[in-house]
């Protein structure tokens, strides 16, 4: 049977920490808790589990949080939790037994993550597979019989284990500042990373979310080596950012590069907003019908779909 650590970076988490906690303490072998500055009971309900609970500065990097829980484990496996996700009784039972079965040449076991439909965020869908348990020390191994090499690619399980993510609240203004320091801060920002804030932007930005993006993303633009879907994402922030402050030459600048490309869903129903909200229903009808029906979403689905055919009725006219 395999040890595991089960490593936790919390903060402001009183109203679901005990639940996590429940479904997990009978199941691990070592509970560590990083606190990242909480003001309420959160410190007081960790020490009811585990005497490991520990302060850590926050930096803006969740990646500096979780190294910081991982460098204190001392068990085989470590085990990945947020506070508002738990295991309900029959997938506890599915992790005890892959403890008690689980090879030892598995290096990464995956597990299925639940995400109920009120909270749910880009990183967040119905259910997907995440990386959840892992092995602390990894063991390299030779392999090929001639011209032996070692192997670097982790051997990944992909169990059967749903865990059930079920938040109090929208976290997407914690998720929104962590992208927009990394984004600032980095020297290039990842294409994943750039990709998760422009959709997070459209998702659930508030106006001076998008604002505040703008240095960011008028870097893509200025950097060599970008994808056009990068530059397509990054379009679309640039232009919603500059139709709500009022800036019409950056905003139309924007929308008409994107027009020399496939236009997409999200310049379109800007242009149906601006001229909505300009009183000229009949070049908003327009743009609203090309979003609905003539091109597609990069960023947001709704752009194509509920926006669009809102936009329409506002404006009177039928909806597709």
């Amino acid at each position: 049977m395999i040890s595991i650590s089960l490593c936790m970076i919390v903060k402001n988490e009183e109203g679901v920490l005990a639940r996590c906690l429940d479904s997990l303490a009978p199941i691990v072998d070592e509970i560590i808790i990083v606190d990242t500055g909480s003001a309420d009971a959160t410190k007081e309900i960790a020490l009811r589990y585990t005497e490991q609970v520990y302060d850590f500065e926050w930096t803006g990097s969740f990646a500096d949080a979780r190294n910081f829980a991982s460098a204190k484990a001392t068990k085989e496996y470590i085990y990945i939790a947020d506070a508002d996700e738990y295991l309900d009784q029959e997938n506890q039972e599915k992790l005890l037994q892959l403890k008690s079965i689980l090879l030892s040449e598995i290096e990464i076991v995956q597990m299925l993550y639940c995400t109920t439909g009120e909270y749910n965020t880009v990183y967040n869908f119905e259910k997907e597979y995440r990386p959840k348990l892992y092995r602390r020390l990894r063991h390299f191994t030779w392999v090929d019989p001639i011209h032996e090499t070692l192997r670097t690619d982790p051997i990944v399980y992909d169990s059967q284990i749903e865990i059930i993510h079920q938040p109090e609240s929208n976290h997407a203004g914690r998720d929104l500042q962590a992208l927009l320091q990394a984004g600032l801060k980095e020297d290039y920002f990842s294409q994943k990373l750039h990709h998760m804030y422009a959709m997070e932007l459209y998702r659930s930005g508030k106006d001076s979310d998008f604002t505040k993006a703008v240095p960011v993303f008028e870097k893509t633009l200025s950097e060599d080596g970008r994808s056009m879907d990068e530059v397509k994402e990054a379009m679309c922030v640039l232009a919603k950012a500059y139709r709500i402050v009022g800036n019409l030459p950056k905003f139309f600048g924007f929308a008409l590069k994107d027009a020399v490309t496939t236009s997409c869903a999200e310049i379109c129903c800007e242009l149906g907003i601006f001229y909505e909200e300009s009183g000229d229903l009949e070049e908003a009808i327009l743009w609203y019908q090309n979003a609905a029906t003539e091109t597609e979403s990069i960023l947001d689905i709704r752009t194509s779909q509920n926006i669009p055919r809102e936009g329409l009725k506002r404006c009177g006219a039928e909806v597709p």
